[in-house]
């Protein structure tokens, strides 16, 4: 997948980009990204991206002008490299607080695609029109408000690396992390079994494969319930489910029953 990020802020990435799984994806060449620095694609020798409000206001707005050329510069490149392979318009994907709330699902529909490019607005946001006429997507990473796009599109790019082919050693692991099934994932424990004397629980070292996924299972039901009840109504849950659901919505007393 080629990814073309479009930053007044190029250096955020620098970091992030060498390290870890993206680091990874990039040497697998599942993954390229490409920075590119929105001020090159402004016409004046300030340089200047961004402007007064009209209508007044705090604040300065990104401007138009340099965000629509450095688009179709993207959009070259990637036509230039990709060619026959793109068969459809590459999704552009704005960052901003009043997006559509980045999911699980949204990662796993963007992984599927050859090419994205993200835009990250600055200051007070930018030039309605770049919403309006250029983005196909706009989406948000949380109810709060950050200075700038950068580290939004570094969260998108991280949860699709992690959903494209060969970047994870193990596959299974995407399959079972938080949110891949609409749940949150259970706690996991590793060696000591016996620390400062608290016990991993006693089902994951029996060796019962079977008694281990229903545990693991009941845990993400568990936390789930307990941390993101939203989540529940989303969640594919059999009868056996919900049966176990009931009976935590009728536990009484000071704690609730253990999934055992």
């Amino acid at each position: 997948m080629d990814i073309h990020v479009l930053s007044l802020f190029p250096s955020v990435f620098s970091g992030p980009l060498e390290a870890s799984i993206l680091k990874r994806a990039q040497e697998r060449e599942a993954l390229r990204v490409h920075v590119h620095d929105i001020r090159d694609f402004t016409t004046d020798r300030h340089h200047t991206a961004d402007d007064y409000p009209f209508g007044g206001g705090p604040g300065m707005v990104m401007k138009p002008e340099p965000i629509f050329a450095a688009v179709e510069h993207a959009a070259g490149e990637i036509d230039s490299r990709l060619g026959a392979d793109v068969r459809a318009p590459t999704p552009v994907v704005l960052l901003s607080p009043q997006g559509q709330p980045f999911s699980q699902k949204l990662a796993a529909e963007l992984a599927t695609q050859p090419a994205l490019i993200l835009i990250c607005g600055h200051y007070e946001g930018v030039d309605g029109r770049v919403e309006e006429h250029l983005a196909t997507h706009a989406l948000s990473i949380g109810d709060y408000v950050l200075t700038g796009g950068e580290l939004p599109a570094l969260i998108v790019i991280d949860a699709i690396a992690r959903l494209l082919p060969g970047v994870l050693g193990d596959a299974e692991s995407a399959e079972n992390d938080s949110f891949a099934a609409g749940l949150l994932e259970g706690p996991q424990y590793t060696r000591p079994a016996t620390f400062r004397g608290l016990e991993a629980p006693p089902v994951l070292l029996s060796g019962d494969h079977g008694a281990i996924a229903r545990w693991r299972h009941r845990q993400a039901l568990l936390w789930t319930w307990q941390r993101r009840p939203d989540l529940m109504s989303q969640a594919e849950l059999s009868a056996e489910d919900r049966a176990f659901l009931d009976m935590l919505k009728q536990a009484t007393g000071s704690g609730l029953p253990s999934p055992g």
